[in-house]
């Protein structure tokens, strides 16, 4: 079968992720070196049935929104957001979620049956070790980045936290968009048996995300080369 190595390829860049669109494995094909052309690989993506939308929803009235700040380099501002799920007992779990607003990379998920102030001051002190803090930290009014034993953390490290406005998640719609594609790539693909397992699947997962899968605003790079080349750049303009 002539197409069968399209086949493969496709069958294997949508496992465990139905939601992935044409554009988006078409350039996860390219990176990997595949030497097909977009109509061909469609034709194929449309044989397997791919290309059949969900049913429509529908639109809300238009709102005017205000533009969120993108920085300008890597470390500026980070996003965080609490997550919840469940194992397949019924036990419910969270998750801890951070993210660099200049290159969408995700930085660390934390995952546990409870995670207090105190749990994400150890948190940062470990991304600290790692990348440093950033500038500003956009979090909600969760009791979690209320908490004195957190603030205070953070007043002294030198970190600012910038609380979004309550019921509007639009002002952190870095995280949000992300948790979104964490819940339907990973919280949603897998009956959890232990948080064990939970940590092992979202440790892969992060790696893919960061290493291999192309942003579209981030010019089709990578997390991880969207860093790599705001480095080089700071590094030319101080020599």
């Amino acid at each position: 079968m002539r197409d069968a190595e399209v086949i493969a390829a496709l069958a294997k860049l949508v496992e465990g992720r139905p939601s992935r669109g044409f554009w988006k494995c078409r350039k996860q094909l390219r990176r990997k070196g595949y030497p097909w052309n977009h109509k061909r690989i469609y034709r194929v993506y449309k044989l397997m049935n791919l290309h059949l939308r969900r049913p429509a929803k529908k639109r809300l009235p238009k709102r005017q929104r205000a533009e969120l700040y993108v920085p300008a380099l890597p470390d500026t501002v980070w996003s965080a957001d609490f997550m919840s799920d469940s194992l397949h007992t019924g036990k419910r779990f969270r998750t801890f979620n951070v993210t660099d607003d200049f290159n969408r990379e995700v930085l660390h998920i934390e995952i546990d049956t409870s995670i207090t102030s105190a749990r994400l001051v150890r948190v940062f002190d470990q991304l600290r070790d790692q990348h440093g803090l950033p500038q500003v930290l956009r979090t909600d009014n969760g009791p979690e980045f209320l908490g004195e034993v957190f603030t205070a953390w953070a007043k002294e490290a030198g970190m600012a936290i910038q609380y979004i406005q309550p019921g509007k998640p639009n002002q952190n719609a870095y995280i949000e968009r992300f948790n979104r594609t964490y819940r339907e790539e990973v919280l949603d693909q897998y009956l959890f048996t232990s948080l064990e397992h939970v940590r092992e699947a979202t440790w892969w997962w992060m790696i893919e995300y960061n290493e291999d899968r192309p942003h579209d605003a981030l010019g089709d790079m990578t997390p991880l080369e969207a860093r790599q080349s705001a480095g080089n750049s700071i590094y030319e303009l101080s020599t």
